[in-house]
């Protein structure tokens, strides 16, 4: 214990004394004031901490309830269940960290400002009583005359006794002073002390509560990486299809009815207009379905449905051409019929089709439901596709004899193709034409429900089959395509659902197949087609070397020899180089090359791009199942090859005088009249050379009759250029029956389905037949 005051000096009552008791009295009255002022500092800081603390748990309760936001996501439950609980206790260590700093300021701040100090202030006050009485009996003890014996002896008493209570409250006095001195240390540091010990309590529990994490925490930010960079792949995915599909769908052109799988079995969907039934004949524009046996609309999502045909079964469709609006046809039942209209000719006869194939539909489903093989067994659904609209010339037809059963037992034949590709259910009775594997009714469903850009789903019993597409099935298979998208199943150690799974547990398998794509292997190398025809497996392509003809006025091409002298003539500009067909057009003439085999070219084809790869696989001779693989690893069907005068994949293939390879890039949605640097499409290329078949086939898919190339030549004036009877004959009956279609719309002529009639001519023997053609 330091002293601050001399006792010795305080008996004095020296001036030093005197200065020392100044000067203590200023430092204690500082000391006050300080004390105060932590004491009122102490107090905001807990108040801002409860603060602190009360919108800490409001800031956990909203957490919480983002957590319960939406269905549940078991990754993100687990996240903030973990984040909010260790939040949670940190919190209750920082509430335990302000109960001990209250404490701390009570029990040694304020106790010293408050009891501390009283003792100080008491021996203070008597200090300076016994100080003015002291000094009163001086001056009293000084002012006594010496005549006056008796009255010195009593003011000598008077001062004896002032000067030794002085001296007693001095003593006291300075005792207190010493005391306070040697306290206001020793009280000052176990505050400090203690409210150190106190967070660093409060920064251990932290500690603690965050190492329980550590692991955690290192786990969660390697999901989440993994989750930012399928993120990213998936927004640029979306950024390209969204740019895709404001190049191709932003045209002004009507949507296509929707085919998707709902709870009461497979359903169409779209607007139509509807005239109602009252006195006044209005028109409502409302959502129509076809689901379970009925025709339903409604008006918005959330509103109940209403049932226009109870069972399809017991009604009919039929066009109305004395209406005053177009495009109206009329679903007529026993108890009352429905004029309906829709926005489109091709949309028209797409609701007549669906009406018309799901009240087939309904009656194969209740001949299914009293056979032995009981319900669920059967065909389903019948698949909606454009060919519903033209016709059944040249077609295998659903139920017709010879027909579904000829085609059924054809695709079923090939390796693979009798169970289902999906669940190895047997006798499957449905198909993606543009996958080329067949599927069972449950199957079938899962994938129209991914949508027609995955897969287009067609009947083999019901819907009509052109040949081209029936011998696309046969070059494909379910062994084929399985061993693009299963390739990386085994290694995986993956479980492929069997005929008894659940139907989620399919949809899942198909999903994560088709759509996550999880079990491709990297890009192969160019695969030869089944049975020997074409490269074997890992051997790259034959590919196309051009060489020269020139025979103005011919309409057959003869290939010639390919040498150094020609190569003039191939850098003259054309289709494909060395990997497809060079064209190029002259006033009178025309000079157009054509592919032979070469050497294959060195280079790996596993590290092509996939579009590149798709290019390469189309030409001469084209791999459906490389196209495939291609398709499958993201190539773009439409991929243009800036280094071949911006030929696509579907140039390619017409270069090589492959149907099924066209055919294959149609249904898997390459564009029939996107055209090269010269502005010719596909169709231009077929009749430079000569293709008749492959002409056909563009016209069956929309190709367009008055597109010109950069020489200002339709298609038609190129066939006659090259005297191709057969080409001319073609094109001026699809010029003919497009021009009465717009007549008949006109109401000129009675209306005709355009380019109906191109299914037709596949099929009659007495039409001229080109190279390319199926029989």
């Amino acid at each position: 214990m330091t002293v601050k005051l001399d006792f010795e000096e305080c008996l004095k009552d020296s001036p030093r004394f005197r200065a020392s008791i100044e000067l203590v009295e200023a430092e204690v009255s500082e000391l006050e004031a300080r004390l105060e002022k932590l004491l009122k500092l102490g107090n905001g800081l807990l108040e801002s901490g409860r603060h602190y603390l009360a919108a800490g748990r409001t800031f956990i309760a909203g957490i919480c309830d983002l957590a319960r936001l939406g269905p549940p996501e078991p990754m993100m439950a687990e996240c903030l269940d973990k984040f909010t609980t260790s939040l949670s206790h940190k919190l209750d260590s920082h509430a335990e960290l302000l109960d001990a700093t209250q404490h701390t300021l009570q029990q040694q701040i304020q106790t010293l400002a408050k009891e501390g100090l009283r003792g100080f202030r008491e021996a203070r006050r008597d200090f300076w009583k016994g100080a003015e009485s002291l000094e009163a009996a001086l001056i009293h003890n000084a002012e006594v005359p010496r005549r006056r014996a008796q009255e010195a002896e009593e003011a000598g008493a008077a001062l004896k006794t002032a000067r030794a209570g002085y001296q007693g409250r001095a003593l006291d006095y300075a005792l207190q002073i010493n005391v306070i001195e040697d306290k206001r240390k020793f009280d000052i540091m176990e505050f400090v002390l203690r409210l150190v010990e106190a967070q660093a309590i409060h920064f251990q529990q932290g500690h603690e509560e965050l190492g329980k994490l550590a692991q955690y925490r290192r786990e969660l930010g390697a999901q989440l990486h993994q989750l930012v960079l399928n993120s990213a792949r998936e927004r640029r995915d979306m950024e390209q299809r969204h740019v895709l599909l404001k190049q191709k769908e932003l045209g002004g052109e009507e949507p296509e009815p929707s085919l998707k799988e709902g709870p009461g079995g497979l359903v169409m969907e779209g607007h139509l207009f509807k005239r109602a039934s009252n006195a006044f004949k209005t028109w409502s524009r409302r959502w129509f379905t076809i689901q379970s046996n009925q025709l339903v609309y409604q008006k918005k999502y959330k509103d109940p449905v209403t049932v226009v045909v109870d069972d399809l079964r017991l009604c009919t469709v039929k066009l109305c051409p004395d209406s005053e609006r177009r495009f109206c046809f009329e679903v007529v039942s026993p108890s009352k019929s429905c004029l309906l209209q829709a926005d489109s000719e091709r949309l028209l006869q797409l609701w007549i089709s669906a009406v018309q194939s799901s009240i087939a539909t309904a009656f194969s489903q209740a001949r299914l439901e009293d056979s032995p093989r009981g319900p669920g067994q059967g065909s389903g659904y019948p698949a909606m596709s454009s060919s519903a609209t033209l016709g059944c010339g040249g077609m295998s037809k659903g139920r017709e004899p010879g027909g579904a059963g000829h085609v059924a037992a054809q695709v079923q034949s090939v390796d693979g193709n009798a169970q289902c590709c999906d669940c190895r259910e047997p006798a499957p009775e449905w198909a993606s034409i543009n996958l080329g594997v067949t599927l069972c009714i449950q199957c079938s469903g899962i994938h129209r429900s991914l949508g027609v850009h995955f897969s287009k789903v067609r009947s083999l019993t019901l819907d009509s089959w052109e040949p081209e597409l029936v011998k696309l099935m046969c070059e494909l298979g379910n062994v084929v395509i399985n061993q693009i998208y299963e390739a990386r199943v085994e290694a995986m150690a993956v479980k492929k659902p069997g005929p008894t799974c659940s139907r989620q547990e399919k949809e899942a398998w198909i999903h994560a197949k088709y759509v996550e794509k999880k079990f491709l292997t990297k890009l192969p190398e160019i695969r030869g087609r089944r049975g020997g025809r074409g490269p074997s497996r890992g051997q790259p392509p034959v590919l196309p070397k051009p060489s020269i003809r020139s025979q103005p006025g011919s309409c057959r091409a003869r290939p010639v020899k390919t040498g150094e002298e020609h190569g003039a003539g191939d850098r003259q500009g054309g289709l494909a180089g060395a990997e497809g067909t060079r064209a190029t057009g002259a006033v009178g003439s025309l000079v157009t090359v054509q592919p032979v085999q070469v050497k294959p070219h060195s280079d790996d084809l596993g590290s092509l791009h996939p579009g590149a790869l798709l290019f390469r696989a189309a030409g001469h001779p084209p791999s459906l199942p490389t196209m495939a693989d291609a398709l499958a690893h993201g190539a773009d069907v439409n991929w243009v090859n800036a280094a071949r005068e911006n030929a696509t994949p579907l140039i390619q293939a017409t270069a090589a005088n492959s149907l099924l390879a066209c055919e294959f890039l149609l249904q898997n949605g390459a564009n029939v009249n996107q055209a090269d640097n010269h502005g010719r499409g596909p169709l231009h290329h077929a009749t430079i050379l000569g293709h008749t078949g492959l002409a056909c086939l563009f016209l069956k898919r929309g190709a367009d009759l008055g597109a010109r190339d950069s020489e200002n030549k339709d298609p038609l004036t190129i066939a006659m250029e090259t005297a191709n009877a057969d080409i001319v004959t073609l094109l001026r009956l699809a010029k003919m029956r497009e021009v009465e279609a717009a007549q008949g719309q006109a109401g000129k002529v009675p209306p005709a389905p355009p380019r109906a009639f191109l299914a037709e001519l596949l099929a009659p023997a007495d039409l001229p037949r080109g190279p390319g053609c199926i029989d």
